[in-house]
């Protein structure tokens, strides 16, 4: 067998089809109750203040658990990922945050909710990591952009679905069956992902040749593929450690990331998923801001979308910083107004911005900033940092609430979204239809 397989070049040529389709519903349907989990708990949290099961410390002591935990799971993702094979990784953490999930719902205490929590986390934050860094291998350069954001759209649509079901859920049978949804969601899934395969370039950057070669053969023929893929250079098989990412023509990508996904973070874990107590600190009803925030929450697919149509056309460095610049306007509007409705349509607007940019940003341009030899370990890498600063953030949420309200809390995001408008605009790099061979540098 040569040790020549070519998986780059012949996955790049392939036509979009059936195969491609059944890789993106394996792994956006696990990517779904991810992000089902963790949004389920902004109505959740809204729900045991007004049962005074808990209290704004104690919830944010659940958020910060789950970034805990969320921050290992990232890091263990990367090294796993990168040395046991993508597959193995995202079943491993499919079964962890499945069966944690379940043992949130029978929780005696928020003691008990808080630690099972911790241990979701970590097969949440591996999720994350694995599942838009594997689908972009097997994509064509031209489409990979689209299929990312088809990804996010599947993910992202979690946000409306989970806050959508908590409105009916959560005021008539209890918030606990939120958590036995994503636990069956995620186990129904782990079951079904079985017959995910390996990813070929990952097969090959590992020297493991023949198996590469064999499934590849399977795929071509399966898209009715034959004739010869393009010569390429020869492979490198080594697999670089966590010193890599240190390297003087790797760290800049590195901090490039990190940054983005910090403010991302920042944005996400600081307002939306604050939002119902946002609402219920102002004396609104549970299930009123239930309501708003699932009016509010149909953002997050919509932001999808739109990443979609403009992500292979506009490009990911202008489309980030574009709609991190359009974000901080309208979050400059959002904290002077005081009408419910009007409230309820700037945050959709805004919410919606944020989730063009997890499309943008996590879905395509952090994987897309690392070659396959370490994807997952900088991609791992980028996410464990920008959650070891997540971790801080409902805390620094509490403060500024007590000190300047929701006002002083959505004006400094606002200030970072323009900061990283700058940032990508002066440091970012361009990644749009190019063959991730050749992004590698």
């Amino acid at each position: 067998m040569a040790d020549i397989v070519n998986a780059g070049r012949r996955l790049d040529r392939l036509p979009i089809g059936a195969f491609h389709r059944r890789i993106l519903l394996l792994i956006g349907a696990g990517m779904f109750f991810d992000s089902f989990d963790i949004y389920l708990a902004g109505g959740v949290l809204g729900a045991l203040i007004a049962e005074k099961w808990s209290d704004v410390q104690q919830n944010a002591t659940f958020i910060s658990a789950t970034f805990v935990g969320m921050t290992i799971g990232a890091a263990a993702a990367g090294i796993i990922g990168d040395r046991l094979g993508r597959r193995f990784a995202y079943q491993a953490n499919l079964l962890i945050f499945g069966l944690a999930s379940l043992a949130a719902a029978a929780a005696p205490s928020m003691l008990w909710l808080i630690v099972a929590r911790f241990v979701a986390g970590i097969g949440l934050g591996a999720e994350i990591v694995l599942g838009y860094a594997s689908l972009i291998e097997f994509i064509p350069p031209a489409v990979r952009g689209r299929w990312a954001a088809y990804l996010s759209l599947l993910t992202n649509s979690a946000l409306f679905v989970s806050t959508a079901i908590g409105y009916l859920v959560i005021p008539n049978v209890g918030w606990r069956w939120m958590f036995v949804i994503a636990g069956l969601g995620a186990l129904v899934v782990w079951y079904l992902r079985k017959a995910m395969p390996e990813s070929p370039r990952w097969l090959e950057a590992v020297g493991r040749t023949a198996e590469a070669e064999a499934l590849l053969g399977e795929i071509e023929r399966a898209l009715h593929v034959t004739t010869p893929a393009p010569a390429a250079p020869p492979h490198a098989t080594t697999q670089p450690g966590l010193a890599v990412l240190f390297q003087p023509d790797v760290i800049g990508r590195v901090l490039l990331g990190v940054f983005l996904s910090i403010v991302l973070g920042t944005a996400i874990y600081g307002f939306v998923a604050w939002i119902p107590t946002f609402f219920v600190q102002q004396g609104i009803g549970v299930t009123r801001s239930l309501f708003f925030t699932t009016l509010m929450s149909f953002g997050g697919p919509v932001g999808a979308l739109v990443g979609v149509l403009i992500s292979d056309r506009v490009g990911r460095k202008w489309g980030i910083a574009g709609a991190s610049a359009l974000a901080s306007v309208i979050g400059a509007i959002y904290v002077w107004v005081g009408e419910p409705s009007l409230i309820t349509a700037l945050g959709f607007v805004l919410v919606s911005l944020i989730y063009l940019l997890v499309t943008l940003i996590v879905a395509t341009y952090i994987p897309e900033l690392f070659p396959t030899e370490y994807r997952m370990v900088g991609t791992g890498f980028v996410n464990m940092v920008s959650r070891i600063w997540t971790i801080a953030v409902p805390q620094m949420v509490v403060l500024i609430l007590a000190v300047f309200s929701t006002f002083g809390v959505v004006a400094t995001i606002s200030g970072l979204l323009l900061l990283q408008a700058l940032v990508v605009a002066a440091f970012g790099i361009e990644t749009r239809k190019k063959p991730l061979e050749e992004l590698a540098g």
